[in-house]
């Protein structure tokens, strides 16, 4: 497994692996603009091949950019939808230019219309960036949600019809968050709840379709549809976070904090050692079961 975190790319986006370097990571998460604001950044040639060479100077062997939390493919007005397919097809295209393996993405809301009703668009809106891609090019991760303001994405069976809708593409695929999984409902505390949700995914979606991960603690207590990560440890999952690291079907899997980290100032150092502590404890508590 690789051990990253969401890290700030302030300063130019190379500078976010100087920031995974410096918690000891090997692999990150970034931004490739503000997440609250349309205003998509500048990025210039010299500054994503920069990223690219200081990455490979790192040993960084996984790196995702996350798109802006305000896109939302299933908008009922015509510029909310607009500025959701620009976004995430600029992404895309800043995630090629650096080098890096994927884009996650929140699909969005359905607005009480429910998935059905918002398919005619949600499908679309993602084929522009499909189409954007070279052969080689990011895979498109769509993640879960926990279930706030009627989010797309709550159950696998949701992720499964938006996949299917596009016709199962190559490159196309999901990125799992704990402390959504744990909000929504999903149990990851038990060895029969991390179970049934991975082969939920074998049999809908393909495991080869699961590219990453987010591991965060939850503030919020199980079945509470609220997204309030906590640091590794500090939230209602705790030390249960190894039973779905140490699984055998997520391993080689990239594992990234979205935390407010032990310090308090995002994923740090401490944490860091966190989660490699838990891994080697679920790896140890599987290969038991396995036996």
């Amino acid at each position: 497994m690789l051990f990253g975190a969401h890290v700030s790319s302030a300063g130019g986006i190379y500078k976010a692996v100087d920031h995974a370097e410096a918690i000891g990571a090997d692999c990150l998460q970034v931004f490739t603009q503000s997440p609250r604001a349309w205003k998509p950044t500048n990025h210039t040639p010299e500054d994503m091949d920069r990223f690219r060479e200081r990455a490979a100077e790192a040993g960084i062997r996984y790196s995702v950019c996350h798109a802006l939390f305000l896109i939302n493919l299933g908008a009922t007005d015509d510029t909310t939808y607009a500025r959701s397919v620009e976004t995430l097809r600029a992404t895309t295209e800043v995630a090629e230019g650096i080098g890096a393996e994927g884009v996650v993405f929140h699909v969005g809301s359905h607005l009480g219309r429910g998935l059905d009703a918002a398919m005619h668009q949600i499908v679309p809106g993602i084929e522009l960036s499909l189409h954007q891609r070279g052969p080689d090019g990011p895979w498109l991760l769509l993640e879960n949600s926990a279930g706030h303001q009627q989010t797309i994405g709550v159950t696998i069976p949701e992720l499964a019809q938006v996949i299917d809708g596009l016709g199962r593409p190559e490159r196309v695929g999901i990125c799992l968050d704990t402390c959504h999984l744990f909000a929504s409902g999903i149990d990851i505390t038990t060895q029969d709840g991390v179970e049934s949700l991975l082969g939920d995914i074998d049999s809908r979606i393909g495991l080869d379709r699961l590219r990453c991960l987010h591991v965060n603690d939850s503030m919020m207590p199980f079945d509470s549809h609220r997204d309030r990560h906590a640091a590794l440890g500090k939230g209602e999952i705790g030390t249960k976070m190894s039973l779905i690291l140490g699984h055998p079907a997520v391993q080689g899997l990239p594992a990234i904090l979205e935390t407010p980290g032990i310090k308090g100032k995002g994923p740090d150092l401490p944490e860091m050692k966190v989660l490699r502590r838990y891994h080697k404890q679920g790896v140890k508590r599987w290969s038991a079961v396995v036996r």
